[in-house]
């Protein structure tokens, strides 16, 4: 573009060079208009016999009255329009004053010896015709001549004749007794357009070099709409232009036939030099248009491809930009999806969720990749922004293929989870359950004698036989199998129905041990027993051998996975213990908590930063009277609902926990007495973890609405109001992880100064650098205050999900403990083979402890609208927490089995908490009442 322009712009100059030279004159015809109409002097194009051109000044009887000024303006102008060539051979001049006397011709020969701005070659006078004047002429001329003071001969001519002797009569007018056609007014005409024209032209050559620099100093716009409006301004100057060309051109068109019409008209006649010479400038005028004009839409032609690729380009990022932010919401609500379930049920929800994404990024990524395509084909019509335009095409292709091949990848993985809970399901909830419903619907009383003894053996051997259909491959294959999914809690799960399969294996061996006994020859009656759950030992007698069908390589796969990954994981340990403490303990960080300290500042103001927009760019704006019509209907006055107490939340942190948490930097000793000292305004996150259902419901009705697009926009926002939301959850469980760290960092510490005093005998300066044991205490106490808080949050959300439970659950006392349980209860009524199917097929309940009452509750779980499901603990029973009433229930009626011996210690270790509490506040009670008992009174 650059390059034409500076083409463009010589050729431009050159023109109005050459029109600055040849045709603009100091003085042109519509300047001095009047004084050529009156005739005094014309130049009628005759030429001398050299080509010298003719200045004739015909008869006039006003000569002497013309001012000096007209009279010099018209000379000098006529001398002006012969070529230069002509005007270097010098002019001829012929004054006619035939009719006029000899004051007349001295008077015009000094005027124009005075005043002639030309070279002169000859003066011929046409003396006057009368014989006195003539005579005088005569004489005067011979007088005077030296007082002309001309360079070049005067000739006194009698008549016409005489002159003709001297000019050939075709260079002649017709006063002159000559033959060439003159008129003054179509000459006057004819001057005044050729300059006309001339000026038309230069103006036109300057309106488009100006127009040429316009645009070669035009910076492109950056974006799309600009680029619009520049182009269309662009291409209207440059029809402007093209307009005026046209009328230019037609212009001198029209000029060119006037000049010739007398050639055109007859045949005979032929232009005189001067008009040949019109002729000659106007054809050089039309030329050098036609020239600038190819130059100009040369250059045009150029800038208004680069106009065209530029506005291409601006929609083409502009695609890009709204392609490239659906994609990466596309890629982060796929990386959102990192569960591989817990169950089959879920791991089908997680697969119907992967399809819906799926088909919803088909959309984007066809667009992706039509744009991508579209980038290529610029790139292919030599587009001059490739380096651009290639990188993104790139970045277009790569998302595409990453989200197709993460696609991929979470198929894979959830078809696995999938394949793997179908096992576990297979094993726990068919062959377990059904084993444990034969046990059960074997009657004892038949089993006494020997033949129902062995019918009993054959139905257990029969149903022990279908273990190998849930026999797995071999340990190491199932491990490489399943690895990539072998989470912790699927491995718990894992875990969980293997003590299972081995509490039913233990449960077919003493039954299969005692049928034999009874299948025996009998000397004496039997005592019928029937199984209790409770009777099924944990481990297997070392006495019995097991079937190597059932479970066995399901058991021994997780014991190679597990027992593989410890050694490795000791192994790895042991050889980087070492090296690690000699590094870490090197490091200034080892006597300080600031860089856990900065970590948690820094993660705090950007939380405090998060709920600040979402307050001020979501929850403010709801109330923006100029937004009130893209709210839709169920979200009005529902605000509170929306966002809970995230205004409390956000006050609390802004104005209080920040600043105290940023006072540590000096003094990170303070940090424990931070969560200590707070630790009751931080149970506002119960408040608003149990609102949370209740906003994730009003979401999911309205989250697609305008209003909240429109609030993202706004905030440029990668996720929407939802993920936001749930930062304060996250928040909360963040301050767990720290303290985790700054606890295992003070105990660290508090070993490497022991190990350091040991081995280097610096007692006392370690002594002073390691009085920590308070900081560590109170550490762990703030950790413990936070992992309570989480605790209560979570166990809130619980509580509120309880139904049917008429009377107030806050009337209970605290919330203690919460979690689900295995429970068998006797029936007082009924048949001893529906007594023992009981015992086996325990009730699933979900317990809630407060200080006064056990509540029993059955836990449901529902889909809404193809979400998450979502549990609801539907009260079945209750039980008043005294020491008598716990009794009595685990002697006679209840029987409850945790997930897992920590948990058992823990709910027994919580109740022993409860009674003993109880107990010590009666027996305190007591005294109380007796020391307010009179005197005179006794106790027994």
């Amino acid at each position: 573009d650059k390059f034409w322009h500076i083409w463009f712009m010589k050729s431009s100059q050159k023109f109005l060079d050459e029109i600055m030279q040849q045709e603009i004159r100091p003085l042109v015809a519509v300047d001095i208009i009047e004084q050529l109409h009156r005739q005094f002097a014309i130049l009628s194009g005759g030429r001398g016999k050299d080509g010298a051109p003719i200045i004739t000044f015909p008869e006039f009887a006003g000569f002497s009255e013309i001012p000096d000024e007209d009279f010099l303006n018209v000379v000098t102008y006529l001398t002006s329009i012969p070529s230069l060539e002509a005007a270097s051979i010098g002019f001829i001049i012929i004054i006619d004053r035939r009719r006029d006397k000899w004051s007349a011709v001295k008077a015009s020969l000094t005027r124009i010896a005075v005043t002639f701005p030309g070279n002169l070659q000859l003066v011929f006078v046409l003396r006057p015709s009368r014989f006195i004047q003539r005579a005088i002429a005569d004489i005067g001329i011979k007088l005077y001549r030296d007082d002309f003071k001309m360079k070049v001969p005067i000739i006194m001519l009698n008549s016409v004749s005489d002159l003709h002797g001297y000019i050939d009569k075709c260079q002649l007018t017709r006063e002159l007794g000559g033959t060439l056609e003159y008129g003054h007014s179509q000459w006057i005409h004819h001057r005044t357009a050729i300059e006309n024209f001339a000026m038309t032209v230069k103006t036109t050559a300057q309106m488009l070099q100006t127009f040429g620099t316009d645009l070669a100093e035009t910076e492109l716009p950056n974006d799309v709409q600009c680029t619009e409006e520049l182009l269309s301004a662009h291409t209207d100057h440059h029809s402007k232009l093209k307009d005026e060309l046209k009328l230019a051109v037609k212009q001198g068109a029209t000029l060119l036939t006037c000049i010739r019409e007398p050639v055109t008209r007859s045949a005979n006649s032929k232009l005189s030099p001067d008009e040949l010479e019109n002729v000659a400038t106007v054809e050089r005028l039309l030329a050098q248009l036609d020239e600038t004009e190819k130059a100009f839409d040369q250059f045009w032609t150029k800038h208004h491809l680069k106009l065209e690729q530029c506005l291409q380009l601006r929609h083409f990022e502009h695609d890009f930009r709204e392609v490239k932010l659906t994609l990466d919401n596309l890629m982060e609500a796929q990386a959102g999806f990192s569960d591989i379930g817990d169950s089959v049920t879920r791991v089908e929800h997680l697969l119907r969720e992967q399809k819906q994404l799926e088909e919803k990024g088909q959309e984007p990524l066809e667009k992706a990749q039509t744009l991508a395509l579209h980038g290529e084909q610029l790139i292919q019509n030599n587009h001059y922004a490739v380096d651009s335009i290639r990188p993104k095409c790139v970045e277009l292709r790569r998302i595409c293929d990453d989200f197709t091949n993460e696609t991929k990848k979470k198929y894979d993985i959830l078809g696995k989870s999938l394949e793997l809970h179908k096992q576990l399901d297979k094993v726990s909830d068919q062959w377990c359950e059904a084993g444990i419903y034969l046990l059960a619907s074997q009657a004892v009383d038949k089993c006494q004698s020997q033949e129902g003894a062995e019918t009993a053996l054959v139905e257990i051997e029969k149903f022990l036989a279908t273990a190998k259909e849930h026999q797995l491959s071999n340990p190491k294959e199932f491990y490489n199998q399943f690895d990539t999914i072998l989470t912790p809690e699927i491995k718990a799960n894992a875990q969980r129905i293997l003590q299972k399969l081995e509490d039913v294996q233990e449960m077919f061996d003493k039954r299969q041990v005692s049928l034999k006994k009874l299948a025996a020859k009998q000397t004496r009656p039997v005592q019928p027993v029937a199984p209790h759950p409770e009777s099924s030992p944990k481990r297997a007698s070392p006495k019995t051998t097991r079937p190597a069908g059932v479970g066995g390589p399901l058991i021994s796969a997780f014991r190679y996975s597990a027992v593989t990954e410890k050694v490795i994981d000791q192994k790895i340990f042991r050889l980087s213990k070492l090296i690690n403490k000699i590094q870490y303990y090197s490091t200034p960080y080892f006597f300080s908590f600031s860089h856990i300290i900065n970590e948690l500042i820094e993660t705090e103001r950007v939380y405090v930063e998060e709920l600040q927009s979402i307050i001020e760019g979501y929850a403010s704006e709801m109330d923006n009277p100029s937004l009130l019509h893209l709210i839709p209907s169920v979200l009005q006055n529902k605000k509170d609902i929306l966002f809970g107490n995230l205004p409390e939340i956000y006050e609390f942190h802004n104005r209080i926990f920040l600043k105290e948490l940023e006072n540590c930097i000096e003094n990170p000793e303070l940090l424990a007495r931070c969560f200590l000292k707070r630790k009751e305004d931080l149970q506002i996150y119960e408040k608003y973890c149990q609102n949370k259902p209740r906003s994730e419901a009003l979401w999911r009705q309205c989250g697609d609405s305008i209003f909240f697009q429109e609030c993202q926009r706004k905030l440029d926002h990668k996720l929407s109001l939802d993920a936001y939301l749930l930062k304060p959850v996250q928040r909360i469980t963040k301050y767990q992880l720290l303290l985790k760290d700054c606890v295992m960092l003070a105990s660290d510490i508090r070993n490497f100064q022991v190990i350091f005093s040991s081995l280097f005998h610096h007692h006392q300066e370690m002594l002073k650098c390691s009085k920590n044991s308070e900081g560590t205490a109170e550490l762990e106490e703030a950790l413990a205050t936070v992992l309570d808080i989480i605790k209560s949050v979570n166990d809130s959300m619980h509580q509120i999900a309880i139904t049917g439970y008429e009377g107030d659950v806050s009337e209970l006392g605290k919330l203690l403990m919460q979690g689900s349980f295995n429970v068998w209860t006797d029936h007082k009524k009924g048949h001893n083979k529906v007594k023992d199917l009981a015992r086996f097929k325990p009730m699933q309940r979900h317990l809630f402890l407060y200080t006064k009452m056990l509540l029993f509750c059955k836990k449901r779980e529902e889909n809404t609208d193809g979400h998450e499901k979502t549990a609801s603990y539907s009260f079945k029973n209750s039980l008043k927490v005294k020491k008598s009433c716990f009794d009595l229930l685990c002697l006679f009626f209840l029987c409850l089995q945790a997930s897992s011996v920590e948990l058992k210690n823990t709910w027994i270790s919580e109740i022993r908490k409860v009674l003993t509490g109880q107990l010590e506040a009666c027996r305190g009670k007591t005294r109380c009442d007796l020391m307010m008992l009179p005197s005179s009174c006794s106790c027994v």
